[in-house]
């Protein structure tokens, strides 16, 4: 195998990894603080990715789009919170998880009413369409480089964020014990709006770059939701640290395996049944990595409360 080609394959992994970690922060603060469970964080990816296009028609400029989705979308979110989700933080998780699911359903069809049932097109900015070369006789995608380097300043602002500023005092103190943070005079509901304002403008940028490299269609945020709660479950509830080396964690595992698997398999089979097997099989590896996890951490690779 060229080390280039392994090389290149961890770099996705990367990438797709920093991507979930976008996914994963506030649906893991949301869970971690909040104790409610919301199936609709995905869709708050689709919604952003749609409104990225869009914004990227109306303007002409990439970043001008991305920059009026992550807005848009974060007022979305919040208004999604104070009208429909802050009714259900005293509910149980099993209303918690249907009224979510039902939420699901409606922004999927009001997402298809508006833009219709055809899948959008997202081009990259016309000045990172083409590779670059990073190191002598390895030339890599100058977007993929890009959404590691936004991916990796995002993180960093968010650690910034919740570690040296009150906010972010608030959010560990509620994530580490929530009835004790409200005794001490936390502000719940302003935090609570504030972080789904966060989470949803992290969607927001999953999804506007994301958007150029999967197809940004209607139902796209379900799939990926699942791997966000995978890596949530193996960093940690509630801990940003947990997710961040999760989602790198499940996003190396996912590409690699997706990669190399079918071409170890076909040193023992067909190319067919090597090219079929390969991908079912790196999908398993990242659930026998959250067993793994799950045996050895029982709360997670970082958890919030312990």
């Amino acid at each position: 195998m060229p080390p280039s080609l392994f090389l290149e394959q961890i770099l996705n992994g990367v990438q797709f990894g920093l991507m979930l970690f976008l996914l994963a922060a506030g649906l893991t603060l949301v869970f971690g603080i909040m104790d409610m469970i919301n199936l609709a964080h995905g869709s708050l990816y689709m919604i952003g990715a749609y409104l990225t296009a869009t914004f990227v028609g109306l303007t002409g400029v990439f970043w001008l789009g991305v920059l009026l989705a992550v807005v848009g979308t974060a007022l979305i979110g919040m208004l999604l919170e104070l009208s429909i989700l802050r009714q259900l933080y005293k509910r149980d998780h099993l209303s918690q998880v249907l009224a979510t699911f039902a939420l699901i359903l409606i922004i999927n069809e009001v997402v298809r009413i508006i833009w219709g049932s055809q899948p959008l097109l997202l081009s990259a900015p016309e000045g990172l369409s083409g590779p670059i070369e990073i190191l002598p006789g390895l030339h890599y995608s100058a977007f993929r480089l890009t959404i590691i380097a936004v991916g990796l300043v995002v993180a960093l602002a968010l650690f910034l964020l919740v570690n040296n500023t009150r906010a972010g005092m608030w959010l560990r103190a509620g994530a580490s014990n929530r009835e004790m943070a409200q005794a001490m005079g936390v502000p719940i509901k302003p935090l609570f709006t504030l972080l789904f304002g966060v989470g949803a403008a992290l969607c927001a940028i999953a999804g506007a770059f994301l958007g150029p490299i999967l197809a940004v269609q209607v139902g796209m945020g379900e799939s990926i939701l699942i791997l966000a709660f995978v890596v949530i479950v193996i960093g940690g509830i509630g801990s940003i640290k947990g997710a961040l080396v999760g989602a790198l964690l499940v996003g190396i595992v996912d590409t690699a395996g997706r990669a190399f698997l079918p071409l170890l398999l076909s040193q023992v089979a067909s190319p067919e049944v090597a090219s079929n097997l390969g991908p079912a099989l790196a999908s398993i590896l990242i659930y026998l990595l959250m067993a793994v996890v799950l045996f050895f951490k029982p709360q997670g690779l970082f958890p919030a409360r312990t």
